[in-house]
């Protein structure tokens, strides 16, 4: 079979446009757990994002809570995160490169992977060639606006899933957020799925799009993705 390669795309957004809310951008374990499970396959990537440049890290993602070893092992680890000092950005990158797209969360998501026409017709092209489309948690904002070359959203219709609305409110961020993912999801013609008890894990897959509902659905999401991955011709 031919070298596969993955696109991860994370946010270069840092805050909620709101004075009284602390920082944000990518949650780190998004990244790390999909990342893990690909080198673990050999699977080449190159993480990018839409404007290029340093990322920013929600600092949620770093406290003791929420850090599990996988991360923090990352965090620590200068290689690593040197990644993350200056990625390339959509315009430096060739979609025909990669056989997968994978978007990371963060509400720092929410903003810019919302509305670039840029990103929107990438994801488009890709999905279209039958490659795979991967997502976990706020990095679902990246495909509420992808639209088909027939003028259908890529979501309308599919089985998925993506950071609930009442888990805002335990996050304590519901006052913040720019807007109801989910609503914005099943508005699009989502078929919206979540776990029954807030942060578990749940993935789900839909033919080449597969989508997860949280930073503890990462992996899963990533294993799940890489079987979709062996399936391309």
């Amino acid at each position: 079979m031919e070298t596969r390669k993955a696109l991860i795309v994370v946010t270069n957004h840092s805050d909620f446009e709101n004075p009284k809310a602390e920082p944000t951008g990518l949650w780190l374990s998004e990244l790390v757990h999909f990342y893990n499970e690909f080198e673990a396959a050999n699977i080449p990537m190159d993480i990018v994002s839409i404007n290029g440049g340093k990322i920013p890290i929600d600092g949620r993602s770093l406290t003791n809570f929420m850090l599990d070893e996988a991360t923090k092992e990352h965090y620590e680890d200068s290689k690593f995160m040197a990644l993350l000092e200056n990625t390339k950005s959509l315009s430096e990158i060739d979609v025909k490169d990669y056989d997968i797209i994978y978007f990371a969360g963060g509400h720092g998501a929410m903003w810019d992977f919302a509305n670039n026409e840029e990103l929107n017709n990438l994801t488009r092209q890709m999905y279209e060639d039958g490659k795979v489309v991967s997502a976990v948690c706020h990095g679902l904002a990246a495909l509420q606006n992808v639209k088909l070359s027939n003028g259908e959203y890529l979501i309308n219709g599919k089985k998925g899933t993506g950071f609930p609305y009442s888990d805002e409110g335990l996050a304590k961020v519901k006052k913040f957020v720019p807007y109801n993912l989910q609503q914005v999801l099943k508005d699009r013609g989502m078929k919206y799925s979540k776990a029954m008890i807030p942060f578990r894990k749940h993935t789900v897959v839909d033919g080449n799009l597969i989508t997860g509902q949280n930073p503890n659905s990462a992996t899963k999401t990533a294993k799940l993705a890489l079987e979709e991955l062996q399936k391309l011709n």
